[in-house]
């Protein structure tokens, strides 16, 4: 966990490098830090909760929250178009209290949009997930394959989108796990 927190540090402190460098060749800002974060549903059972007073959880192999850093890169030369490239942490656990089960991955990004208005933006790439790890307590049930990639697509207005995420994940025992999700996230860039 240390070294994902000093990786994201020193993605942050590079791109706010960039971000400063961009402040002073101009107003277009070619080079803008992007802070995110993202909620979203779907993909394949993985796991069931079943709890005491009859209630029972799933934990999905799409579902769980994330939060992004990253960068967008505005082409001076084509004004509707950006690229963004992000990498994240994404997350997902049950509401039990007497076990830990927790979904976690770490998520890239990269995405090229098109703004339709100053407003709006449709956009495509790809999602790599890397680190895929499944755990009940400390054990390491080993359902996962560490990477999985897919295409990902984004409809945007200002700084919210919709996301969807086609990915499958693979079971060590030659399963396939329906990895994609519906989402919803929230984008700031630095500076303004």
């Amino acid at each position: 966990m240390k070294s994902i927190a000093f990786f994201l540090l020193t993605v942050c402190l590079f791109f706010t490098g960039f971000q400063l460098q961009a402040q002073e060749t101009g107003s277009n800002k070619p080079v803008r830090l992007v802070v995110a974060g993202a909620l979203e549903l779907g993909g394949d059972e993985i796991a069931e909760v079943f709890f005491i007073d009859g209630g029972s959880q799933m934990v999905r192999a799409g579902q769980g929250g994330s939060l992004f850093v990253g960068a967008q890169f505005q082409l001076p030369s084509v004004d509707k178009f950006f690229v963004r490239t992000a990498v994240g942490y994404k997350y997902v656990t049950t509401a039990a209290d007497n076990i830990n089960i927790r979904l976690t991955r770490i998520p890239f990004h990269f995405t090229g949009h098109f703004r339709i208005t100053d407003d709006v933006h449709v956009g495509g790439g790809i999602a790599l997930h890397r680190n895929i790890k499944f755990k009940v307590d400390d054990s390491d049930e080993g359902l996962i394959t560490p990477t999985a990639s897919g295409p990902r697509f984004e409809a945007g207005w200002k700084g919210l989108a919709l996301t969807y995420t086609l990915m499958n994940y693979q079971g060590n025992s030659g399963e396939t796990y329906n990895a994609g999700s519906l989402g919803l996230s929230f984008t700031a860039l630095l500076p303004k």
